[in-house]
């Protein structure tokens, strides 16, 4: 029995690498990723409205681009979003944020979070006005989110209207009015409500055509946001890839061969075409090529220093930014 077993897990490990590659999931820290959009999707469900997550705003002043790592746009609001994964009691020092985990190891120094988010609200804000939309005085606000359990801020850093620690952050609830009330108030002021439609729409058309960074998603919806540079392959592969590239496609997505599929060793890339105005592409638009397991791709994870490879057979999608 116990060498029918041996067998029976030998066969198995020997036909899935043949036929799916090594589909394990790399060993690659997704943890601030991941992280932004849990706190985005949350955000979505308490407030409504679009949450962005790895936006890359032009900075007017440096020529660089700023990173944000959430904008929620509601009906009423748009939210500038820092995540912090932060752990051990957090005070502030010298204009900065200082982690102390235990008297072992050092104290860890940040850029105070909630200057990063006024000034990221800033470029944000100048941003718009450029792209020709101008907010409601009151409609932007800057917000330091720390999720982590294990993040103790000092009182000082607590008690700021900005930061919302991990007990705020479990009992966040949603102080927007009904919507049954809004529906009623665009009824009574028509034309004010088409006006604030008009407007809202716009802001979304703007975010969604704003510069973010690619998003990388393995098997298991794990994130990782970056920068994708190429695929690696044989000859071969990389011809029938030609046309997936940045300038034509927004978003590639990676399936395996059936089970069943005994003559059959390759993956099934399906591609859709880019949509300057934001919009999903149509089924019928979406196109797919077949490669080895083997192809890699070539991706630079945002705090990584250099490229890394990642097989295909892990990878489950990856969308394109401009």
């Amino acid at each position: 029995m116990l060498v029918e077993i041996f067998c029976g897990v030998v066969f198995y490990t020997i036909f899935r690498r043949y036929f799916f590659g090594d589909a394990d999931v790399p060993d690659v820290d997704a943890r601030t990723s991941d992280l932004s959009f849990v706190v985005a999707d949350r955000l979505e469900k308490i407030y409504g409205g679009k949450a962005y997550v790895g936006l890359r705003i032009p900075d007017s002043e440096t020529s660089a681009r700023q990173h944000i790592d959430v904008v929620l746009a509601t009906k009423r609001e748009v939210m500038v979003v820092a995540v912090r994964n932060f752990t051990g009691l957090v005070v502030s020092e010298g204009g900065n944020w200082a982690c102390i985990r235990d008297k072992k190891h050092k104290p860890e120094i940040f850029p105070d979070p909630v200057s990063e988010v006024a000034r990221q609200t800033e470029i944000l804000e100048s941003y718009l006005e450029l792209r020709g939309i101008s907010l409601p005085k009151g409609c932007l606000m800057g917000k330091v989110i720390l999720p982590n359990p294990d993040c103790r801020p000092a009182y000082s850093i607590s008690v700021q209207p900005e930061v919302i620690s991990f007990d705020k952050w479990v009992e966040l609830k949603s102080e927007m009015k009904p919507q049954f009330f809004s529906w009623i108030k665009e009824v009574f002021h028509g034309s004010k409500g088409e006006a604030h439609n008009d407007w809202h729409q716009k802001l979304h058309f703007t975010l969604n055509t704003t510069p973010m960074w690619d998003r990388l998603e393995f098997k298991g919806a794990k994130n990782i946001l970056g920068e994708f540079i190429e695929f690696k392959g044989n000859t071969e592969d990389l011809q029938a890839l030609r046309h997936v590239n940045r300038s034509k496609v927004g978003q590639f997505i990676v399936q395996k061969p059936s089970l069943f599929g005994l003559g059959r060793s390759r993956l099934s890339i399906l591609y859709s075409p880019r949509d300057l105005r934001g919009n999903a592409a149509a089924a019928y638009e979406w196109k797919d090529v077949d490669v080895k397991p083997s192809t890699e791709v070539l991706f630079q994870p945002l705090d990584s220093k250099k490229p890394l490879k990642f097989k295909l057979s892990s990878v489950a999608s990856v969308s394109l930014s401009t």
